[in-house]
């Protein structure tokens, strides 16, 4: 059935990529199926997306040994999953190989379903993707998802080196790569004669709960039309959100694997425990993502590197764009406005990056926001084996 949808996928005209202003609207959000969202913050879920930034100063092993004590904590906090992302070549991520995150982040944790936010999958074969995710799925029954991204996650000479033809680079055949995953992931045949004999091994697991990740209005098209989990990366670029996972409600066709929408939105946020402390701690997501927009490469700077960085006119102007990017404030600030733009978006669930150069301050602002949206605390992984 969703090879069939893959040939009706169209372009929606009424999606706008500046589609953000969106006004309050009084009394309950309504989901695009008209059950209404709730209002308060106890009803949202939270989720973790974690790209193991490197501070300066340390080293990436140190990095990752941060994302396993986040994972432990946010698992005790009650959060509902933690991804692990996709990206190569930068001195700031040393998160470029997701899969291997994913099986030492589930080993660690008890409650969190954990999963690749996301596999760039044209960085990839289609097979090995599906094995890889079908042995973590063997490993860790029920609690690995498999998010999607069609994003090199690089430059693109890197791009080249992971492809290894300028072909493939400019190739944009992500439906077509996607087909083959699923094909494989759910025991079918691949449309190629070539590969109708392979069979993705191990073949006695279920797949993993499957999402397109997408920072535009095809990704919303394609999961729609598929019937897939859709997460949109508003931190990437926030201004298509809200119409995007709209659309994904409003159009979104069942399938044998999901009867009803999932979705859920990505956000960059700073919180501490008040709004100057998290101002101030901002500083270094400010100039990285100024470096980003520069071609500049390093590390996750200090707040006081951050402070002292010299920065031009046009440095600023770029720096006052970037603010859409990102929330940034005291737990109750940060939750109001978060609610609000999951529930314009028609969305229970929200995935939230941090990038704090102080992994205590980092640590501390998704405990504050568990506290803010009234999260139920869970036994920790230790306390639960003490506890048998």
């Amino acid at each position: 059935m969703w090879r069939s949808r893959l040939v009706s996928l169209f372009v929606h005209p009424s999606i706008s990529p500046y589609a953000i202003g969106v006004p309050q609207l009084p009394g309950a959000f309504l989901h695009p199926n008209g059950i209404p969202l709730p209002t308060h913050q106890a009803g949202f879920r939270l989720s973790v997306l974690d790209l193991s930034p490197v501070p300066s100063g340390s080293t990436s092993r140190d990095a990752l040994r941060n994302t396993l004590d986040l994972a432990r904590l946010t698992d005790q906090l009650g959060f509902t999953r933690y991804w692990l992302a996709e990206h190569h070549n930068t001195p700031l991520i040393a998160s470029s190989s997701p899969e291997i995150m994913i099986a030492e982040v589930a080993n660690v944790t008890r409650h969190l379903r954990v999963g690749s936010g996301g596999v760039m999958l044209p960085n990839h074969s289609p097979l090995k993707v599906a094995e890889t995710f079908r042995v973590l799925q063997a490993l860790h029954p029920g609690r690995i998802d498999l998010g999607l991204g069609r994003a090199p996650g690089t430059d693109p000479m890197t791009a080249l080196a992971l492809r290894r033809s300028r072909e493939a680079v400019g190739a944009d055949d992500f439906p077509q790569q996607l087909d083959e995953l699923l094909a494989y992931l759910h025991g079918e045949q691949p449309k190629s004669a070539l590969f109708q004999q392979i069979r993705a091994m191990p073949d006695d697991v279920p797949p993993p709960e499957i999402w397109i990740l997408g920072s535009s209005d095809f990704s919303a098209q394609l999961s729609a039309q598929l019937g897939l989990r859709f997460a949109f990366a508003h931190h990437i670029q926030p201004w298509p959100a809200i119409a995007a996972l709209n659309f994904y409600h409003q159009n979104f066709k069942p399938s044998a694997g999901l009867r009803e929408p999932q979705s859920l939105i990505g956000v960059s946020v700073v919180c501490a425990e008040t709004t100057e402390r998290a101002e101030e701690l901002a500083r270094s997501l400010e100039l990285t993502l100024l470096r980003f927009r520069t071609g500049k490469r390093a590390r996750l700077p200090t707040v006081a590197e951050a402070t002292d960085y010299p920065y031009t006119d046009g440095d600023r102007l770029i720096m006052r764009e970037s603010r859409e990017r990102f929330f940034v404030g005291s737990p109750d600030v940060v939750r109001d406005q978060l609610t609000s733009l999951a529930g314009h978006a028609g969305t229970w669930e929200i995935m939230i990056t941090t990038m704090i150069h102080d992994h205590a301050a980092r640590r501390r602002s998704y405990e504050l926001l568990a506290e803010a949206f009234g999260l139920s605390a869970r036994p920790c992984r230790e306390d639960a084996a003490k506890a048998d």
